[in-house]
């Protein structure tokens, strides 16, 4: 015998070198796709976690006051080039900040003997002389060389005040509403010493091109006035009478009485100072034990009417309370220098900490609210304030807050309007939610037919057929969701809609002729049975769809007369179900016919992996092509199978674009099929480009990715160590 000129024993180093070259190849680009993914998820989680950072306030500039005066406001400009100070003789001074020196004075008005502050964020202020006059002034600039006083329009000053010349200003309110940087309309509120109230107008009339004034007498008197507050518009004013508050509502060219409620909480409450909170929808009312009550409107049965909303327990001992310029919250300042921040709407505390010796008997935010100026002892001291994101909080993402006019608390995703007084509502809760339902459709929708047809064409179909059915299944796959989506909102939508009976008809008929067929053709006899070709059973069911699929869209609408009284939709309207054109029936369908072919083609291959020798084993001992299928098939195809239905939610869940084209992308929670939603992937796609980058929208769209990010990494974790479990678990067969 010849001898083999080569040995299975030698080694091959060519083979060897290739064989570690691949390895490390592979092993390579497996830890660059790890590597890929953690940095994606640390990029994400490093512009989310800003969110969650506390406030922070840093004391900038202190400088010594070098004059005894009493002064009557303060404030600062938004760049924190400079601060102005007003006393009580209406002399101004403008300092500079980088020097603590006065670059400016003049003044308001010599002859003013009473000064008060416009509510808001605006820096307009009424000076009221002895004689009962009133001027209007403003104080403007955005830098240091730009700071100037802006008096009334068109010289409107000293103009007579609807009070008695022998009677003196108790109590004031002022409020200005601008328009295009000038002064649109002005309301002075005045209570003199009998208590008496009325109210001066001052409103810009277009069509001459001049102002005009109108006074209008509210009450003749109370037994007592202690405060008096208005909202910029004019249109309710409240006034304070101990515990007691008056609201007053503007109807016409008239005050009217709203409503006379008690502010105390319980019996033992004592009021100490109201205030508006920004956007003057809400009051903060501090109590004699230093905490803070917030109330604000809630129509109950038709009716508006101002409620306790929520309180906030705040250190001892409280001195002051400055509300936020723009936003929700409040500072309060305690008598040991102690300082807190708070935002109303989460109750979230942002802020607490000994920032000054003392409290400060005057303080004052700029617009920005990035900048405080408080007179502390016998020094101005500037606060840079760092504060980016006071309404986020975990209460704020995922549970219910009461907004300002909401009746209740609930779960908002509200992240723009058209209103400057507007807050952002950000509860994640609506859009996780729809996410989930969107998803859940989908795959009550797309699970049953994927899995069945799966099993068919792996387990019953002939091998000819096969080939037609498994690619064209697959190329599916490659259809746009885009497309997909835009069919389902253009054209799918309508057509359930106008047939809504039918297809909830055909969804119980459908599963019944398939069941029906199948007895049929069992009771037939074996010798017509055996003229189709084995594996091609199937389409005898096609023909029975179609002619089930006409009788119900023809007859939908005797069944709709019979069921419905001739309006489906009316039907479920009367019984408070709403429907909208758009809905999660229509997502169903759309998504679960995108999710089938990746749920179909893992599924079907896992089946048709099984070995051949399993199935043909328990056929050779007597068991039926059903009972090998239910019981050595499927059972070994298992961790393929839910690997399957794995990858299907994924795809379910992260699914943008068939969301976003096929429902009303209405955030709200409601299980109702035949309602919309609104996904996490939705609101990234349609908000993202309108979010200022660096906001708190801004972020929280990055952590609606992070959490979607983090499900579906999750959700392929799971299944993965499922599916090897379930391998390892059925290895023996």
């Amino acid at each position: 015998m010849a001898a083999a000129d080569f040995s299975l024993k030698e080694r091959d180093k060519s083979r060897l070198i290739k064989d570690r070259l691949i390895r490390y190849i592979v092993t390579m680009g497996g830890v660059a796709v790890f590597g890929a993914l953690m940095l994606i998820f640390v990029y994400l989680a490093s512009v989310v976690i800003p969110l969650f950072s506390p406030a922070t306030l840093s004391i900038s500039q202190s400088y010594p006051v070098n004059t005894d005066k009493a002064y009557s406001s303060i404030g600062i400009d938004d760049h924190g080039g400079y601060f102005f100070t007003l006393d009580e003789r209406s002399e101004l001074s403008i300092v500079d900040v980088s020097t603590g020196e006065v670059a400016q004075q003049t003044w308001l008005d010599k002859s003013a003997n009473h000064i008060v502050k416009s509510v808001g964020s605006f820096n307009w202020y009424a000076t009221l002389t002895s004689n009962n006059r009133v001027s209007l002034h403003r104080i403007h600039g955005s830098n240091l060389n730009d700071a100037h006083v802006v008096d009334s329009p068109r010289n409107l000053q000293g103009i007579e005040l609807p009070i008695e010349a022998n009677r003196q200003v108790q109590h004031t309110a002022f409020a200005v509403q601008e328009q295009y940087g000038e002064l649109s309309e002005a309301w002075l509120v005045i209570a003199d010493e009998t208590n008496a109230l009325s109210a001066l107008q001052i409103r810009f009339n277009e069509f001459n091109g001049r102002y005009e004034t109108n006074t209008i007498t509210i009450s003749n008197g109370f037994d007592q006035v202690d405060q008096i507050l208005m909202i910029p518009n004019g249109r309710l004013l409240y006034v304070r009478m101990g515990n007691d508050l008056a609201i007053f509502e503007k109807v016409g060219h008239r005050y009217s009485v709203r409503e006379v409620i008690s502010l105390k909480r319980d019996n033992e409450d004592s009021i100490k100072n109201i205030q508006l909170l920004s956007g003057a929808y809400s009051l903060l009312v501090t109590y004699q034990d230093n905490s803070v009550g917030q109330w604000f409107d809630v129509v109950r049965d038709g009716q508006r009417s101002l409620s306790f909303i929520r309180d906030f327990s705040l250190s001892e001992p409280l001195v002051d309370i400055l509300p936020d310029s723009y936003r929700k919250g409040f500072y309060s300042f305690h008598q040991d220098g102690w300082v807190e921040s708070t935002f109303t709407t989460n109750s979230n505390n942002v802020y607490s900490d000994a920032l000054f010796e003392q409290a400060p008997s005057m303080v004052a935010m700029s617009n920005n609210e990035q900048y405080l100026l408080a007179l502390v002892k016998n020094s101005w001291v500037v606060v840079d304030v760092d504060n980016a994101y006071p309404e986020i909080s975990f209460s704020a993402l995922w549970q219910k807050l009461w907004y300002e006019n909401y009746p209740e608390p609930d779960y908002v995703w509200q992240s723009t309007s058209a209103d400057d007084n507007f807050e952002p509502k950000f509860s994640l809760v609506p859009i996780a939610f729809g996410t989930i339902k969107a998803a859940l459709f989908a795959m009550l929708f797309s699970v049953p037919i994927a899995i069945c047809g799966a099993i068919y064409t792996a387990y019953f179909m002939s091998a000819r057929m096969r080939k037609v059915v498994k690619p064209t299944i697959e190329l599916m796959e490659a259809l746009p969701t885009v497309i997909i989506g835009f069919l389902a909102g253009l054209w799918l939508a309508p057509i359930v809609e106008q047939n809504l009976t039918a297809i909830l008809l055909l969804a119980v008929l459908l599963p019944l002729t398939t069941f029906f067929v199948g007895v049929v053709w069992s009771l037939l006899p074996k010798v017509w049975l055996s003229a189709l070709p084995k594996g091609w059973h199937s389409l005898i069911l096609i023909p029975a769809y179609l002619l089930i699929i006409y009788i119900g869209f023809t007859q939908g609408t005797f069944v709709e007369r019979w069921l419905f009284d001739g309006d489906a939709r009316l039907f479920l309207a009367s019984h408070g179900i709403d429907y909208d054109q758009r809905n999660a029936l229509v997502v169903g369908f759309a998504m679960g016919f995108a999710v089938i072919p990746t749920i179909f083609t893992i599924a079907e291959d896992a089946i048709f992996s099984v070995p051949k020798h399993l199935s043909d084993g328990s056929l050779a001992l007597g068991a039926t092509p059903w009972q090998a299928l239910t019981t050595v098939v499927l059972v070994t195809a298992v961790p393929g199978i839910f690997s399957a239905v794995m990858m299907g939610l994924g795809r379910a869940v992260g699914e943008t674009m068939i969301v976003l084209m096929a429902t009303g992308n209405t955030p709200i929670m409601d299980w109702n099929i035949f309602e919309g939603m609104r996904s996490l992937s939705a609101t990234i796609a349609v908000e993202t480009p309108e979010s200022e980058v660096g906001s708190a929208h801004y972020r929280l769209l990055f952590l609606a990715a992070l959490i979607l990010f983090t499900f579906t990494f999750a959700v392929n974790s799971v299944a993965e160590w499922v599916r090897q479990r379930l391998r390892d678990k059925y290895r023996s067969l």
